[in-house]
């Protein structure tokens, strides 16, 4: 059994979790244990390191964020529990509070790893509506096959979650349902996964109908091998005539289990939100081919969770859009039209973020919404140089930008957040990537220096001509500089001279003002 006050140093200040982390394992060897205790700035997450200090959160170029406060009232409230015993409160979990324990297995040699991992499901288990009390990390060569710990690691965490008062426990991977039900019938409390807890995340920040179909399905396909039978649910049904006792025509045979009636509805449910989906693409595909037909660039913003993409979006475009101190604030992609400096047009798009071991079903379901990446000229893949482990995040992106086709479009590293490391961490991420940029979209800090990159990458229209245009089409001098790339341009006496780079569909109407060049 844990200690679950808050210990103090000899000069009566709080102890950092990590150290208090570190200290424990020393202690014990083998048997990693950290407790997270309250920060000072009031959240109750301890040391995630994946959330922003709320005074360094937000910048002024966000523009007005209605979202927000909307999503504030709707914050879950303390009470009620979920204790497997009692049942009759199974119905209220939405709407309460959870205090959680977290807990991890990790191999020889990866402790590090496993300790920002472990963060990380803290963070997320804050930005879900839960008050995270208190962590385990196990050192084992593989997880256990029966209650992923072992059964002496579940009966401490038996006493922990006891201890410290808590109602749910997480587990820093994907349970097998086995798993799952093995442990609570040690820990005598509800056991999830980190993959439930990114469901639930997701299912309560999406907005519009296809996010919302597409987090259904999600959640569909994770439940549907880990159905539970309580009671009734496991009987047969009985049809035709049946008498008081049950008996009577129909009611032969080895007819069909509830679970086999929630199964087949289940899918039945899927295949209607596949279809829904499908009928959202047409839409999504005609907006694309538009920009494409107008040799429009786009430009991807993707990359981490609470990297601040959305808030590089507001500060390159003011485009208002979402802003919260969140895991996965942001699920919708989001399309905003910025020009150069020579007055070309270009598309930005905010998309959904990722985040290490990301469940597949959301791979699949986003994947509409993923192609934005993989359809766009430029990625801008923005990472978080404050964040303890970076080379991580970039390999996650990379390694989910790779899974939807993206990997030969031109990337982009930017280290946002800029404004919250020193020289010596600037250094170290150089390393990483060498071409890569810094800015802060708080202070914006190298903003400019972005915009300039951003405009060089983009891809130059197919056709290029020389054309002297009437002072009277003017509508076409307009086009090539709002769709073209202007190399020069000087006003003759019969017109306005062009030197451009411009669209096959341009370049035909130009064609009868063609000049040599």
């Amino acid at each position: 059994m844990t200690d679950t006050t808050t210990p103090e140093s000899p000069d009566h200040t709080p102890v950092d979790p990590v150290d208090r982390v570190l200290a424990r394992a020393e202690a014990r060897p083998g048997v990693k244990v950290s407790t997270f205790g309250d920060r000072a700035d009031g959240h109750p997450l301890g040391a995630a390191q994946a959330l922003q200090d709320a005074s360094t959160a937000y910048g002024d170029g966000d523009g007005e964020q209605w979202d927000r406060e909307e999503r504030a009232a709707l914050r879950r409230v303390p009470g009620l529990s979920t204790e497997l015993e009692d049942v009759t409160e199974v119905e209220y979990r939405q709407l309460r509070l959870e205090n959680v324990v977290l807990v991890g297995v990790y191999p020889q040699g990866s402790q590090e790893d496993a300790e920002n991992s472990l963060r990380e499901l803290a963070a997320l288990s804050e930005t879900a509506g839960a008050v995270v009390l208190d962590g385990v990390l196990q050192r084992r060569p593989h997880p256990d096959p029966a209650t992923y710990v072992g059964r002496g690691k579940a009966q401490e965490l038996r006493d922990i979650v006891a201890a410290v008062g808590a109602d749910t426990v997480i587990a820093d991977t994907e349970l097998a349902p086995s798993q799952r039900r093995a442990l609570e019938d040690v820990v005598k409390v509800k056991v999830i996964d980190r993959t439930t807890v990114i469901l639930d995340i997701f299912s309560q920040h999406a907005k519009s109908r296809e996010g919302k179909a597409q987090v259904e399905l999600a959640q569909l396909e994770y439940l549907l091998p880990r159905l539970r039978g309580w009671g009734d649910s496991m009987s047969r049904q009985a049809g035709g005539q049946v008498g008081a006792g049950g008996a009577g025509m129909g009611s032969r045979g080895p007819g069909e289990t509830k679970i086999e009636l929630d199964r087949r509805r289940i899918r039945t449910r899927m295949a209607q939100l596949r279809r829904q989906i499908r009928d959202f693409g047409p839409a999504r595909d005609a907006k694309r081919a538009e920009r494409k037909r107008n040799t429009i660039p786009s430009v991807a913003i993707a990359g981490y969770t609470n990297a601040g993409k959305s808030s590089l979006l507001n500060r390159l475009t003011s485009a208002g859009v979402l802003v919260e101190n969140a895991l996965f604030a942001t699920l919708d992609a989001t399309v905003r039209r910025s020009e150069t400096a020579d007055g070309r047009v270009y598309t930005l798009t905010d998309t959904v973020g990722f985040v290490r071991n990301l469940p597949h079903q959301l791979v699949e379901a986003f994947r509409s919404t993923l192609e934005e990446v993989s359809g766009s000229d430029v990625i801008l893949h923005v990472v978080d140089a404050s964040h303890p482990d970076p080379a991580t995040q970039i390999a996650t992106v990379r390694d989910v930008i790779g899974d939807v086709g993206a990997r030969d479009i031109r990337e982009i590293v930017v280290f946002n957040k800029a404004d919250l490391v020193d020289d010596d961490t600037r250094l170290v991420l150089r390393g990483l990537v060498p071409d890569a940029l810094f800015v802060s979209s708080r202070t914006g800090e190298g903003v400019d220096e972005l915009r300039t990159v951003v405009e060089a990458a983009l891809p130059l229209p197919a056709v290029e001509v020389h054309a002297l245009v009437p002072y009277d089409r003017g509508d076409l001098v307009s086009a090539a500089h709002e769709t073209g790339h202007i190399v020069a341009q000087s006003h003759e006496e019969e017109g306005t001279a062009l030197h451009a780079h411009v669209s096959p569909r341009l370049a035909a109407e130009l064609e009868r003002f063609r000049t040599d060049a």
